[in-house]
């Protein structure tokens, strides 16, 4: 009579199966508290119309940080650069920033296509820069700018400095 033998698979699969399911709850439980900057109901078109507009009587560029309130990565981006004081100060001081939905109820199709659809190369977030007369001057990638599970200040704040606008 020898040890009965026991699937060490079986246990790898379960324990695989109950980390995914714990870091599901915990993203679901994360992207609950944190701030939903985008709107589906906005109509994007006038409302970069009306950037623009504003954007040269301030001598500002524009972000449009693309994605949705689905997206986590979207959601922390938006609550780093919020919530760290030399991101906001930057971003106050030159930029007038958009949130440019994206989601089932709103893909906002003609305004992606107009900036060539950025979010189907890099997916989401993803920036699109504006000068003041709301020509396109860069595409942003954003996992240039992550580091761990978030973003790193000096690589965002770098991004941020290399677009704003020359006086």
């Amino acid at each position: 009579m020898g040890t009965p033998k026991t699937d060490k698979s079986l246990i790898v699969e379960a324990d695989s199966a109950a980390i995914a399911e714990a870091k599901k709850k915990a993203a679901a439980e994360e992207k609950a508290k944190l701030p939903k900057p985008y709107n589906d109901k906005e109509n994007a078109e006038e409302k970069i119309a009306e950037l623009v507009k504003k954007a040269q009587t301030e001598n500002k560029n524009i972000i449009l940080q693309a994605g949705g309130n689905w997206c986590i990565w979207c959601l922390r981006f938006n609550n780093f650069v919020q919530t760290t004081p030399e991101l906001k100060e930057i971003v106050d001081k030159s930029y007038l920033y958009y949130h440019l939905n994206y989601s089932p109820e709103n893909k906002n199709e003609k305004v992606f296509s107009k900036y060539g659809n950025p979010g189907e190369k890099f997916g989401y977030p993803v920036f699109i820069v504006l000068d003041k007369n709301g020509k396109q001057i860069h595409t942003q990638d954003s996992a240039v700018l992550e580091e761990g599970k978030g973003y790193s200040v000096e690589k965002v704040k770098a991004f941020f400095n290399e677009w704003i606008p020359k006086s």
